[in-house]
């Protein structure tokens, strides 16, 4: 499966699946003084950011370290993707992190809620499979950050305007989109296993 800039940037924004996270944005940023909260959000968005980018250009060196191949990463990144997709669809809308006292820093926002298994083997995957549009790969990652530390910046906000019924059906639409792409990386890691190329 051959990626664009603009299916990478999709493929990324439905992994990293902004408005999926909403409920999530709001309860960790809650106990997060209100004149703070700008700073959290791109402080934790620039740490995923840096995270996926070392698993982008390390992608080559891992695979070379674990003695994997493309073909069983791409499988495995499909399944993963896949989890992902069915948790979005069949969602029942409650959050995996509870609101904490504290701030935030790195956990949960960062790493595992931007900066999950899926979003590291999605760029993994794309620095691997086309190492020499790597330029490509970096713009979209930017950009699919930028839209993500957008969202968690206007979390409340966006809640009250779209309302939670809305915001659901949203992440259900996004899952589903989601999991034809984990079923077309599976079935294409599975035909270059057997037929190559």
């Amino acid at each position: 499966m051959e990626h664009t800039f603009v299916s990478a940037l999709v493929l990324l924004l439905l992994v990293l699946d902004p408005l999926g996270s909403l409920p999530v944005f709001i309860s960790v940023l809650r106990g997060v003084p209100p004149q703070r909260r700008t700073r959290v959000a791109l402080r934790e968005t620039a740490i995923a950011f840096l995270v996926l980018l070392g698993f982008m250009f390390g992608g080559k060196h891992f695979l070379a370290l674990m003695h994997l191949s493309e073909r069983s990463l791409e499988v495995a990144g499909g399944v993963i993707l896949l989890v992902i997709a069915m948790r979005m669809i069949f969602a029942s809308g409650g959050s995996l992190y509870a609101a904490e006292a504290r701030e935030p820093f790195i956990f949960p926002l960062a790493v595992p809620l931007l900066a999950g298994p899926s979003a590291m083997a999605t760029v993994l995957l794309l620095a691997s499979r086309a190492p020499q549009r790597m330029a490509d790969w970096v713009a979209a990652l930017t950009v699919a950050m930028a839209v993500c530390g957008v969202v968690m910046l206007a979390s409340e906000r966006m809640r009250r305007l779209l309302g939670d019924s809305v915001v659901s059906a949203m992440e259900k639409l996004m899952g589903l989109v989601l999991t034809a792409i984990a079923v077309e990386m599976i079935l294409a890691g599975i035909k270059r296993y057997f037929f190559g190329g």
